[in-house]
């Protein structure tokens, strides 16, 4: 006969609070926090919590002991919140809690990020003082990370500065805490002055420090300060580890210097050192960016006879590129062998396939996608939430995005730089400045940073709203935050003296600009190009690109075009036939744009037998489309009928669903879209979105009561 397995009754509070003091009392603190632990997990009334804070005249009262290792367990069951307010109750009742349990109750705080968590740090590290429960180096430092982790650079500085008033003094992790923020943010003219008051305190650096210099500099492309620290760190005696290669190979990686970045893993493997996922991931990212899709197969290859597994980042990677390349099956594929390889897709993996599917309008099958995330427990994030304040920015529905990011605070989800700075963007796309510079100003209001990229976003807001000189205010602004400005700031402010025909400003900014390390690349070198030539300047625009092309410089189809579509209309036909020679020995073209400039230069030019050969040698190259090769769909009354029947079906499912969101019915409205799916109705664009909407604004929203 078979044995049936009973399962172990669950445990009552009145039994556990009988025996937890037996634990209290033979010290044995581990076993009782595993006790709560297991209690609090299957405590959905959570009636424990309920007599800590409001403790029932039937029960055993609550102990010191308990209520600090009550703490504990729900900070380790990733209920913050709940511990906070068991901290609170103690304070009322002027108990006074370890040390050890305000230190972990502050660092699950910063581990488990809400709208209000380091307000609530702040409030604990205070109340500390009031109960006098002196602090320790490691209280300042979990809540300097904590400010570190919004890059609340001022707040974490300050906790530096009064350090010394409670007889604490900073160590390493104090000063590489807010060293590894800065460097994230590029504010590269701090660091160094940090550097410079850690050597005041007569504090070394470490490794970590060394790492998170190279880290910084990697990310700004700094190369050569990069090496340099090595070399410093090396002669410090730390020698590189796998994480100092791995930073710089990302470095090279982004610099597009593959090949550097691979003889950087040999050298990894000479010094004993073993490349890890990291490094192959960091690899297969920059072949994909820059080189063949071959060679990525090879380090995949490679990674398997190492024993090196894929994680997700490793799909995720693939994933993404498929979808730049609009392979979209394939990024289902890829996402299916992940499954299958029993590798969990995150977050990342279901926002890159959502954003894909936005990009293409398909946006029943991004809310599918949304709708199994969240029932595969994963939680919607700020990115997902910032892509799609981005789909409601391209379909010009600022006022929803607005509202939308409005309501995000309410609803858990702790907002940055992109969720302000995409809407910012929309709205100066729709030319719309006043209410751009709305959002900018409740962006600080806020407390939330703007990064280098959110200052672009202005700085091109008003560069096409032909208002450089505010622009280059902005840039000023971003200088003196301590940010360095990219590519794309530099760029932009170029492109935008060009725009309103100041051509020579622009060559002065970039000459000054030059002259403070900034590399010009070919998007700087197309800019000028076309400055120049629709100034009517075109012979300083082949000076510049002779030039150019003399230092060994990049250029693309898109400088050739510039210059031959200039040359076709300055009547220089020969000059230009010989550009579009260079261009296809250069293998850059011609292109679409290029015939459409010599094919009517020719035709202008009487010389028609002559741009009748050029069309059919772009047409036999495959550069063009015989429009007329390609058959008319037939219109049949049968055609007419099946596609009406299913619209004003459609129509009427999404007409449905739309009120049932507006009256806050959601499950309804979702019961209603299973019924038109099963029925093999889409629903339009306008029903998707507010289903979207739907599931982000579906979060709960967090009362400032509950932390």
């Amino acid at each position: 006969m078979a044995v049936t397995s009973i399962s172990q009754p669950k445990p009552s509070l009145s039994s556990l609070l009988t025996l937890l003091p037996l634990f209290f009392k033979n010290n044995k603190f581990s076993d009782a926090k595993s006790h709560l632990l297991s209690f609090i997990a299957s405590d959905s009334q959570h009636t424990l919590h309920n007599h800590l804070l409001h403790p029932s005249s039937h029960l055993p009262p609550p102990t010191k002991a308990l209520f600090d290792t009550a703490i504990a367990a729900y900070c380790q069951s990733g209920k913050p919140h709940f511990g906070f307010q068991v901290f609170k109750k103690m304070k009322r009742l002027r108990l006074k809690p370890k040390l050890l349990t305000c230190n972990t109750l502050l660092n699950s705080l910063v581990k488990y990020p809400s709208s209000h968590s380091i307000s609530v740090c702040r409030e604990l590290f205070d109340d500390m003082s009031r109960i006098q429960v002196a602090p320790n180096v490691v209280t300042f430092n979990i809540l300097i990370k904590g400010y570190c982790s919004e890059f609340q650079f001022k707040d974490a500085m300050e906790v530096l500065r009064i350090m010394g008033d409670f007889d604490c003094f900073p160590d390493n992790v104090t000063y590489n805490t807010i060293l590894d923020a800065l460097c994230k943010k590029g504010r590269l003219n701090e660091v160094r002055d940090l550097l410079s008051d850690m050597k005041g305190k007569e504090l070394v650096p470490d490794r970590n420090t060394y790492n998170i210099l190279i880290n910084g500099y990697c990310k700004m492309g700094w190369l050569k300060e990069a090496a340099h620290v090595i070399d410093l760190m090396t002669h410090n005696n730390f020698l590189p580890d796998v994480w100092t290669y791995n930073m710089l190979i990302n470095g090279l990686c982004n610099d597009g210097k593959i090949d550097e970045g691979l003889r950087k893993r040999d050298e990894m493997e000479k010094l004993r050192l073993m490349p890890d996922v990291v490094t192959y991931n960091t690899l297969i990212n920059g072949c994909l960016k820059f080189r063949d899709s071959k060679e990525v197969f090879a380090l995949l290859d490679e990674m398997r006879d190492k024993g090196v597994k894929k994680n997700a980042v490793t799909y995720n990677i693939i994933i993404k590129w498929f979808c730049d390349q609009r392979k979209i099956e394939d990024a289902t594929n890829a996402l299916k062998e992940m499954e299958e390889s029993r590798v969990s897709p995150d977050c990342v993996t279901y926002n890159t396939l959502i954003n894909a599917y936005c990009k293409m309008g398909n946006f029943g099958e991004a809310f599918k996608l949304m709708s199994q995330m969240g029932g595969k427990g994963l939680k919607m994030d700020v990115f997902t939430l910032n892509m799609f304040l981005h789909t409601l920015c391209e379909d010009k529905r600022l006022d929803e995005a607005y509202e939308l990011l409005n309501g995000a605070i309410r609803r858990g989800y702790v907002l940055d730089e992109v969720s302000y700075g995409t809407l910012i963007a929309g709205y100066f796309k729709d030319e719309k400045e006043g209410r751009a510079l709305k959002v900018w100003e409740e962006m600080k209001e806020k407390g939330v940073i703007p990064s280098v990229t959110t200052y672009n976003s202005l700085i091109a807001g008003f560069c096409k709203s032909g208002k450089t000189e505010q622009a280059i205010v902005k840039l000023n602004e971003l200088m003196e935050c301590g940010l360095f400005p990219d590519d794309t700031t530099f760029n932009t402010i170029i492109h935008g003296y060009c725009w309103e025909g100041k051509v020579e400003q622009a060559f002065q900014f970039h000459n000054k600009m030059v002259e403070n390390a900034f590399k010009p690349n070919v998007y700087t070198c197309n800019i000028l190009l076309r400055g120049l030539c629709s100034d009517g300047m075109l012979e300083k625009a082949i000076k510049l690109f002779n030039t150019w092309v003399s230092k060994g410089k990049e250029v693309d189809a898109v400088t050739y075009n510039t210059l031959i579509t200039s040359l076709c209309k300055d009547g220089k036909l020969e000059d230009a036939l010989s550009l579009v020679k260079d261009m296809t020995e250069n293998n850059l073209g011609p292109d679409k744009y290029t015939y459409n400039a010599i094919f009517n230069a020719l035709v202008s030019a009487g010389r028609t037998v002559e741009a009748e050969k050029f069309r059919e040698t772009m047409l036999q190259a495959g550069t063009l489309q015989d429009k007329c090769s390609q058959p008319e769909k037939v219109v049949t009354v049968d055609n007419v009928v099946e596609a009406v029947e299913p619209i004003s079906c459609a129509e009427d499912f999404s007409k449905r669903i739309n009120e049932l969101c507006m009256e806050g019915k959601y499950r309804e409205a979702m019961d209603i879209y299973q019924e038109a799916t099963h029925k093999g109705v889409a629903v339009n664009k306008t029903t998707y979105f507010t289903l979207i909407e739907g599931l982000l604004r579906r979060r709960k929203p967090i009362s400032k009561g509950a932390h």
